[in-house]
């Protein structure tokens, strides 16, 4: 199963993953649409209300679909299948269209996307693309050996930056300028190599664990300097699956193979705090920072560790599955698709953490296909919620896109060795997908064409 964070979680790349055909599943870049891809296609869900699930939209026309990723709430949808694994497809979901496709010369290991560009992740290739005309504007090459195809990138179009692994063997981050483009920094997060790797909403924090999976620690970007360390457990190797932020980044969830979903919270203990609260706990801290002095780097570090404000106790273990933080209807949520065919969704206490409560559980394949009669409708009805504050949950005013047209995809960008487009187009402002009008399904050509028989492939 596939996870947000890139973290290969499929039983297989030569059959399917879960129990009722779930291969991967991702949520979209503001958490309010969950992708899944299935044995038969894939289907993309509204996760805006707690009691329904909506089926926004459904196809069956690509079999065995491994990555599947909804640009927010746009039209735009990127599709790979195990049939053809080096070839990636975009379509314009509502109208039926496909907008354009590439092939590569390796597997396609994650795509990954924000309104300026397109991330293709190969084993030991990294394409960029702009995602306004679907021009390959870089391509890293003799990247390190990353068979998972671990990578993230900022959902913040205006640093569009990249994380992906700088080694095989030591956990080194390498974040990436995708619009200069340019590399940024080079973060050595841990000694182990990495398993997953995210970004908060704005791109001004990277949070990070590696393949032993006790420890979390998040960054400051671009500087790249350690902000927060966080530990899991106490078990030597976990399988972290997924990494998340809350919109506001002042919590980060982290699940795993185990039982076990971790929400960390983001805070600063200054002082003057603890002066203020002289409880046992604070003084049994403060014993324990003084001692930490005095001993060796490794156990001082491991008392220093913040442990998890918040758990979740599935009811399922062994199993993949992706975890997400999003306010749904004013109130702070987990949600957990797993491999199992379920989306999960939690209360979050922002305030006192503590044990959540499972609220809602959806089937994401239902027998009697009772989804499917409201596929129509969610389509009509499906509108992005303002951006809240996770912790406050006060609704915070949010900035309309700007009406930049999309004069179509350029279908010959290229894939040979080394090419580097050399105009680097940016968009004015945020591509607005929704509009009809500014996202016409046209295959333009290089040469003026409009015929699509011209595909690169």
């Amino acid at each position: 199963m596939e996870t947000r964070d890139g973290r290969d979680g499929r039983d297989g790349r030569d059959g399917p993953g879960g129990p009722d055909g779930l291969i991967c599943a991702s949520f979209n870049q503001d958490t309010t649409s969950l992708a899944v891809g299935t044995k038969t296609g894939y289907k993309l869900f509204s996760v805006t209300s707690v009691d329904r699930l909506d089926c926004i939209h459904e196809s069956a026309e690509t079999p065995d679909v491994y990555i599947v990723e909804r640009l927010f709430s746009s039209s735009l949808v990127v599709v790979v299948s195990l049939a053809l694994p080096r070839r990636m497809n975009v379509y314009h979901f509502k109208k039926g269209t496909e907008i354009c496709n590439y092939s590569y010369s390796n597997n396609i290991l994650a795509v990954r996307l924000n309104r300026q560009r397109l991330i293709v992740c190969l084993e030991e290739s990294i394409y960029i693309h702009n995602i306004k005309d679907m021009k390959l504007l870089k391509t890293l090459l003799n990247t390190p050996s990353n068979p998972t195809g671990l990578c993230a990138l900022s959902n913040n179009h205006s640093n569009s930056y990249l994380a992906y692994p700088g080694s095989a063997t030591i956990g080194e981050i390498i974040v990436y300028d995708a619009n200069s483009p340019s590399t940024v920094t080079t973060i050595p997060a841990h000694d182990s190599p990495l398993a997953a790797v995210t970004f908060n909403a704005s791109g001004t924090k990277l949070a990070s664990a590696s393949e032993r999976g006790t420890v979390i620690r998040v960054f400051s970007i671009p500087e790249g300097t350690r902000l927060f360390e966080f530990r899991r457990g106490m078990k030597r190797y976990v399988s972290i699956s997924s990494l998340s932020f809350s919109a506001d980044a002042q919590f980060l969830c982290a699940s795993s193979n185990t039982e076990t979903v971790h929400i960390f919270k983001l805070e600063q203990h200054s002082p003057s705090q603890e002066e203020e609260s002289p409880t046992w706990s604070a003084y049994v801290g403060k014993m324990f920072s003084a001692a930490s002095n005095y001993l060796p780097a490794q156990v001082s570090d491991m008392m220093n560790q913040d442990r998890a404000f918040a758990t979740v106790r599935l009811n399922i273990f062994g199993l993949k599955n992706v975890c997400a933080l999003a306010t749904i209807q004013k109130l702070p949520r987990l949600l957990v698709a797993s491999s199992d065919g379920y989306l999960y969704i939690y209360n979050v206490d922002p305030q006192d953490g503590g044990e959540c409560v499972l609220v809602k559980k959806h089937r994401l394949f239902d027998s009697n296909d009772e989804l499917k009669e409201s596929v129509n409708e969610s389509e009509n009805k499906e509108a992005s919620p303002p951006s809240q504050s996770y912790a406050a949950t006060v609704a915070i005013p949010t900035v309309a896109p700007s009406s930049t047209a999309l004069t179509g995809y350029s279908e010959d960008g290229g894939m040979r060795k080394g090419e580097v487009i050399p105009e680097h187009e940016f968009a004015a402002g945020p591509v607005c997908l929704d509009d009809e009008n500014e996202f016409p399904p046209i295959n333009w050509c290089r040469d003026g064409t409009r015929s699509g028989k011209g595909r690169r492939t």
